[in-house]
């Protein structure tokens, strides 16, 4: 086993049919062990020949893909200057493109001794630590081509790998719960029978699953935990473990491409699944301790902006290459179409604070391939300054949490929720359109991942998060949500009909505001998790899709709003609205109505009781162009909303805003087709809580 010089370019493990070359940032390092490890865990360790600039690299020249390898670091022990090797440790490459195996939990893990954290730890940890995994790169692409759909003709849908097919009936039970599963034409055609032009995938690197949470028999099911940035999570895999996981990840974004349907990875870059400064050395840590950030005079604790403990060091020049370097690995070789950013705010936190364009935003901005991709941050993090919707750079979209709050608060009631609901229903130009963004700058949702499911969103008043084992202290307490008068499964037919008018508002909220709606997946046929609004750690029947309980009219209620949305440019504008009129129509280009068909005044919207408003959505009034360079026409829309707990008559605005207006959506009422269509003026009875969307047909139709 002879090594080669080698390169120090690029990082990771680069094989290249024949050998493959393997780099590793190891700064504080006097030598660094390739470990070459075998079917029976035994190692065959070579020292990499050549170092510089703190990167340590060698060629080994007869290599196949599948070789399991790792890393031990010889060195300095320095903690207060951020040096902690420690040959004991068997670590994963940073830049691995595949892993194998599981974590399994040991005192070995340590960095430091339990007594005594100056003092390096000599236990080996080798035994108990998954293994990088050399990886072919070449994979038959065939004719694949993003589906590059534009932001405003976009529809989110936001999933797990596991959870959304683990108990599909259609699905063969050996592809369940995996990326190959995703891809069955069974699951395939329900999201293209359903509309969506995007899945956004949960967290995909590989990620650890906490020990505390094995102790208790439970796992980190979402994945926020990432331990690999380049290598997909590999317990999501049906084929194998040795690279197999890689093809298999390719093979479901192109399924996913055939279909016309983008892949948006869930990124998590804010800290890794190593912990606290004497958490687990399983990677970055032993490699070279300032990848997090310390707190200023204490080596010994780390910055916590993201809850989890180590805070990733973004003013760290590796730190921002690894970073960058997954991302273009992501999109040049797994073809992969966009990234959300987890808790986006910690990777703009620099040594001086958090800046609102820091380094890592001005590489994005600059990048040929990043930057044009979609790029949708989570706009907030735990620390001081921490909610920052609306500030990101005018190329991000960002995740809308006042469109969740306040949409939630109007369906629930709340008094003085009227103002807010209208803002988020135009697109939220109060947060966007000062910088010259667009309404797309804005990821709407009523509901995600992480809280209740709309489903349980109007069936419970409070968290049930019993099963997660923290005797139900974790999860948000304040969900604005309200349970419409029963805790829970019930079997008052009153109630259980307001349950599903009111998921039927919210989906209609949702899909036909300006901006680009993420529905969470599940909820268009009413998901459970039985009241649980942290299932982070529930890789069970509380998370997974229970396909044999489908609320098939929902289903189709919520595919027929989305169909409306995409037949008609006036609910995805590009620009936002100006309230005058527009693009030669002599109506404005959208107008809000009080129930009487008088135009809303400043004491209506001021007042705390008004639970009702109609807007004017004129189709005409669009001063906008399609990519042809077309203009982008639509018909007009009369769109009602009463929160009240009575039913209201809307007056039907004059002849001037349209001849005649038919029913298209009805929230109280499934069955829209075939009534007749009402003259301008006309009475339109919206029942209580609930949506009535009136369609007049253009002119030239």
């Amino acid at each position: 086993m002879h090594l080669w010089p080698g390169s120090t370019r690029p990082l990771g493990a680069h094989y290249d049919g024949t050998g493959c070359n393997f780099a590793v940032y190891a700064p504080h390092a006097d030598a660094v062990e390739l470990c070459l490890v075998a079917d029976d865990a035994s190692e065959v360790r070579i020292e990499l020949p050549e170092h510089h600039g703190g990167i340590h690299h060698g060629y080994l020249p007869i290599v196949d893909p599948g070789q399991r390898y790792g890393y031990r670091v010889h060195g300095r022990w320095d903690p207060v200057r951020g040096a902690t090797c420690n040959p004991a440790k068997l670590l994963l490459d940073p830049y691995a493109r595949a892993v194998d195996g599981v974590l399994q939990w040991h005192d070995s893990l340590a960095i430091a001794t339990p007594d005594d954290p100056w003092r390096p730890d000599d236990r080996d940890s080798g035994p108990h630590i998954p293994k990088s995994v050399v990886v072919s790169p070449y994979f038959d692409w065939g004719n694949d081509r993003p589906p590059d759909n534009h932001w405003n003709d976009t529809v989110i849908y936001e999933v797990h790998v596991k959870g959304a097919t683990a108990r599909h009936p259609d699905i063969p039970e050996e592809l369940r719960g995996t990326y190959a599963g995703l891809v069955h034409p069974a699951f395939l055609d329900h999201l293209e029978q359903l509309g969506v032009t995007a899945v956004e995938l949960l967290p995909i690197h590989q990620f650890v699953h906490d020990g505390f949470l094995v102790e208790r028999g439970l796992k980190n099911y979402w994945g926020y935990n990432s331990i690999a940035f380049l290598a997909p999570h590999n317990e999501y895999a049906l084929l194998g473990q040795r690279g197999q996981q890689v093809k298999e990840f390719k093979r479901m974004v192109h399924g996913m491409h055939e279909r016309g349907i983008e892949v948006i990875l869930d990124v998590v870059y804010n800290h890794t699944g190593e912990g606290g400064w004497n958490g687990p050395a399983l990677s970055f840590r032993g490699l070279d301790g300032s990848y997090y950030r310390s707190v200023p005079g204490d080596r010994t604790k780390y910055v916590d902006s993201t809850g989890c403990g180590n805070a990733l060091n973004m003013s760290h020049s590796y730190v921002l290459q690894l970073v960058m370097d997954s991302l273009r690995y992501w999109v040049t070789d797994m073809h992969v179409d966009g990234f959300r950013f987890d808790l986006a705010v910690a990777l703009s936190r620099e040594e001086n604070g958090r800046e609102r364009v820091s380094a890592f935003f001005d590489l994005v901005q600059q990048d040929p391939i990043l930057s044009k991709v979609k790029l949708i941050a989570e706009p907030w993090d735990i620390g001081m300054g921490g909610y920052q919707v609306g500030n990101f750079p005018s190329s991000w979209a960002e995740w809308n949490g006042k469109f969740r709050d306040e949409v939630r608060d109007f369906w629930r009631g709340e008094g003085g929720s009227l103002p807010a609901l209208a803002t988020r229903l135009a697109g939220s130009a109060d947060l966007y359109s000062d910088d010259a963004r667009n309404p797309f700058a804005s990821v709407n949702f009523v509901t995600a991942h992480d809280g209740f499911t709309i489903r349980d969103l109007v069936s419970y008043n409070e968290k049930h998060n019993d099963a997660n084992g923290e005797d139900n202290r974790d999860g948000e307490s304040h969900n604005r949500s309200w349970n419409c008068g029963a805790e829970g499964p019930t079997d008052d037919p009153a109630v259980n009909a307001l349950r599903s008018r009111q998921q039927r508002n919210l989906l209609a909220t949702l899909l036909l505001a300006q901006g680009v709606p993420m529905l969470l997946g599940g909820d268009e046929f009413g998901r459970t998790q039985q009241g649980n609004n942290n299932a982070y750690c529930q890789d069970s029947e509380i998370s997974w899709f229970d396909w044999d309980t489908v609320d098939d009219d929902l289903l189709a209620f919520t595919a027929k709003v989305v169909e409306l949305r995409m037949a008609h440019s006036v609910f995805r504008r590009k620009k936002f609205f100006t309230g005058q009129p527009q693009n030669g129509s002599p109506l404005p280009d959208i107008e809000w109505f009080e129930p009487t068909g008088d135009h809303m005044e400043p004491d209506d919207w001021s007042s705390s009781w008004n639970r009702t408003v109609a807007a004017f959505l004129n189709g005409d009034g669009i001063d906008e162009m399609n990519r042809r360079g077309e203009p982008r026409v639509s018909d007009s829309f009369y769109v009602c909303l009463n929160a009240y707990w009575e039913a209201v008559d809307f007056v039907l605005p004059p002849a001037a805003y349209g001849a005649e207006w038919t029913v298209v959506i009805d929230t109280a009422d499934d069955g829209t087709d075939g009534r007749a269509p009402q003259a301008p003026g006309a009475v339109v009875r919206v029942e209580s809580r609930s949506v009535v969307v009136l369609q007049r047909p253009r002119a030239d139709r």
